[in-house]
């Protein structure tokens, strides 16, 4: 029974830490228990010792993660026992992201590759996919031609003046064809891909729409590769909160000296989701977007009593093509957000010709830093 114990003992010690060894760390500390009772030896006490620690580790590791509370959904993608794993090792500096890339692989990820728009699901390849994939948005996804377009929210749809002459005549450069592959999650839709450059940056650009029935926060990371696939530079962006059913935009940033002046071979892109941390706000939101000259000017009415933080992406096209693509905050006041009943405005300029922009937007309620803390 001894050896029973020492064994049980050591098996749960070196298991504890992936949490499922506090199973045999209990058994063996039984076990344990039992021979002390019968005979006091040095072995049975080393057992009992193995045993403790091994029942105890798993016990930190819960803490760590999860405190004195229940064990709540802190990750869409990780089971909570993976979630305990992934907190623990990315605490002590290891990069746990693997862990992570492996569940969406198993559990949600759909791969796109541009090149021959073919799709393939490593989660169940017997059900049928579909990917809206188009290389400009049409009146059917609620374009107007040669006017401010796209609207987000019940209450935010956007009125702009079409109506103007560009100041610049510089054309911009586009590579709506450049090569990607990526993965999106379920209930995600990919509306729109772009890629764009300029003397400094390429940019590629996805126009996604949030089709899961809740709310979301999206993750996305792009990797520029060279003709080996080799990984030429990375860009990773956060959307804080997504409505069911709302569009959105992803720009990714290479700097061109990462690249060696020149433009990648290829793009990935991977995006994930989780529940957002934010408190969702875009139906309290109104947007007006108006092109004026080479400039933009985007301005948000803050319908309710709470701050509120507004993330616009503006989409220049020149014809068909993506000439520039500018993230802009309203706000008022000369904060980042917009006060309640208030109204933000901002201002952004194209280094490049355009005839029509698009404007998509997301809103949350925005906290002090004081209240943070």
């Amino acid at each position: 029974m001894t050896i029973a114990a020492i064994v049980l003992s050591v098996i749960g010690l070196i298991t504890s830490f992936t949490v499922v060894g506090i199973i045999p760390s209990l058994a063996g500390a039984v076990i344990s228990v039992m021979c002390l009772l019968r005979e006091k030896t040095i072995s049975a006490v080393r057992a009992l010792a193995m045993s403790v620690v091994g029942a105890l580790v798993p016990v930190i590791m819960y803490l760590n993660s999860f405190g004195f509370a229940l064990p709540y959904e802190k990750s869409e993608e990780l089971s909570i026992l993976s979630q305990i794993i992934y907190d623990n090792y990315t605490n002590m500096g290891l990069d746990m992201q693997w862990l992570v890339e492996s569940e969406l692989e198993k559990e949600q990820i759909f791969y796109i590759n541009t090149d021959d728009q073919k799709i393939t699901s490593t989660a169940a390849k017997d059900k049928t996919v579909v990917f809206e994939v188009v290389g400009e948005s049409t009146d059917k996804d609620g374009s107007l031609s040669g006017k401010t377009t796209e609207g987000t929210g019940d209450k935010g749809k956007i009125e702009g003046d079409g109506d103007f002459k560009p100041a610049s005549i510089q054309i911009g450069a586009s590579d709506d064809n450049m090569p990607s592959y990526g993965g999106i999650p379920r209930g995600t839709s990919l509306i729109a891909q772009y890629f764009r450059e300029d003397d400094h940056n390429c940019n590629p650009v996805l126009v996604l729409q949030n089709n899961s029935g809740k709310e979301l926060r999206y993750e996305c990371r792009f990797i520029a590769r060279n003709d080996d696939g080799d990984e030429l530079s990375v860009s990773e962006k956060t959307v804080e909160v997504v409505q069911d059913g709302a569009k959105f935009v992803f720009e990714g940033r290479f700097d061109k000296r990462e690249l060696n002046g020149k433009l990648p071979t290829m793009y990935e892109f991977s995006v994930t989701k989780r529940n957002p941390y934010e408190k969702d706000r875009l139906n309290d939101i109104a947007i007006h977007s108006k092109a004026e000259g080479n400039s933009v000017v985007v301005e948000a009415k803050n319908l309710c009593d709470k701050k509120v933080k507004v993330d616009a992406f503006v989409l220049f096209f020149d014809g068909a093509e993506l000439v520039d693509c500018i993230w802009l905050i309203p706000a008022s006041n000369s904060n980042v957000y917009v006060e309640p009943n208030g109204v933000g405005t901002v201002k952004g300029d194209a280094y490049y010709r355009f005839d029509r922009v698009e404007t998509y937007y997301t809103a949350y309620e925005a906290v002090d830093e004081a209240e943070e803390e």
